[in-house]
């Protein structure tokens, strides 16, 4: 569902609205991984703007039982090092995320837009260590919340095509059914 480089952005979610079911279904299961979270959305096609879409989702995700937002966790995985950062803190993160993964039995997911990208790795490793001190019931609810902000912007990026996934970087989570989401290797 890639965009011409000349197509707007009503013409990008004319194209979305459009798809077949199954084209719909397979791109959205890009920005968040439960199936009937997906079906639900191409289901309710078409949508009058991006707004619409984004409403859309929030409310499906709100929506989403103890088995969904299980199977919508899973298909989260924790993102690799960031590069450009010392090996200590490569280090670090590795460890957090591995004891975070261990506690909760999930990926960790964050939102990181409106941070800038030197910010991120700091963001990542408070937010790891603020949320490990949860409890399982009251984790899960802010994993449903960072997940639901990452599905915006993923959708966001899907929707906008590849101008917008490249120009913008928005996630410190790697969504394993969606290799260009749009998230920070950290």
């Amino acid at each position: 569902m890639s965009s011409a480089s000349h197509a707007g952005p009503r013409d990008d979610l004319h194209r979305f609205n459009t798809a077949p079911a199954r084209d719909a279904e397979a791109a959205l299961l890009t920005c968040c991984g439960n199936r009937r979270w997906a079906q639900r959305l191409a289901a309710h096609r078409p949508y009058p703007d991006l707004d619409a879409l984004f409403a859309a989702a929030d409310e499906a995700s709100y929506d989403l039982s103890h088995a969904d937002l299980t199977e919508a966790l899973a298909a989260e995985s924790s993102p690799g090092p960031l590069h450009s950062a010392p090996p200590a803190a490569r280090t670090a993160l590795r460890a957090a995320h591995a004891a975070y993964e261990s506690s909760f039995g999930h990926a960790f997911v964050i939102s990181l837009d409106g941070y800038a990208p030197e910010e991120r790795l700091d963001q990542v490793l408070s937010g790891i260590r603020t949320r490990l001190s949860h409890d399982p019931d009251h984790e899960r609810a802010v994993s449903a919340d960072e997940l639901r902000r990452v599905v915006r912007s993923r959708i966001a990026a899907l929707i906008a095509g590849p101008r917008e996934s490249s120009e913008k970087v928005h996630t410190v989570s790697n969504n394993s059914a969606c290799p260009d989401s749009p998230s920070v290797a950290v």
